[in-house]
């Protein structure tokens, strides 16, 4: 009793971490696979900014989070929680909350190829190194969306393109990269029939 009395509190906690229920899976016939970046935590759990700019984006996030998650099978990979425990320990612990129940995608010899000719080819600096490993681990995984906030690398006009052309001259489909504002407009538009 008291194992599934923890089991259901666990369960509750990545359920309904933000107060929106998951939807039961005998109710899905199919959700897009969906990566998510580190930068979405970040947003999801920080304390409000006093930055207009970074207000809004939390905003969204939370708004994307609360409306449409439950519409996507989620992931994660080991890159993703590695980058949300560095910092301040109080934020990284609710980083690593909001995260624990996500499945992770592992880094393999595909993945890793992937990444250097990432780095190598789309002329990323080295800083981008945990980018490019971000996206080569959706990439190989199959994953439809990756959701990031990173406007320096992932998000930048300057790189999709060559990331996407990459991706695709080795075989794989590359996932859209995208924002959370982004990707909620596409949602809301296809669901109000816009």
């Amino acid at each position: 009793m008291r194992a599934e009395t923890d089991m259901s509190y666990s369960y509750s906690a990545w359920c309904e971490p933000l107060g929106v229920a998951e939807t039961p899976p005998e109710y899905v016939i199919h959700r897009p696979r969906l990566y998510l970046d580190t930068t979405i935590p970040s947003y999801l759990t920080a304390r409000t900014s006093r930055d207009p700019t970074t207000a809004t984006r939390q905003r969204i996030t939370m708004q994307w989070w609360n409306s449409w998650r439950t519409q996507f099978d989620i992931y994660i990979s080991r890159a993703v929680s590695r980058e949300a425990a560095e910092g301040d320990w109080h934020a990284a612990g609710r980083r690593l909350r909001l995260l624990a129940h996500l499945p992770r995608l592992a880094i393999d010899d595909r993945s890793a190829a992937l990444q250097a000719r990432l780095m190598t080819d789309c002329g990323l600096p080295a800083r981008a190194l945990v980018d490019a490993e971000h996206v080569a681990i959706a990439v190989v995984h199959g994953m439809q969306f990756l959701l990031t906030w990173n406007f320096a690398h992932l998000v930048n006009p300057r790189f999709a393109s060559k990331i996407r052309s990459v991706c695709e001259s080795e075989g794989y489909s590359c996932p859209l990269l995208c924002t959370p504002e982004q990707l909620l407009q596409r949602y809301e538009n296809a669901h109000s029939g816009q």
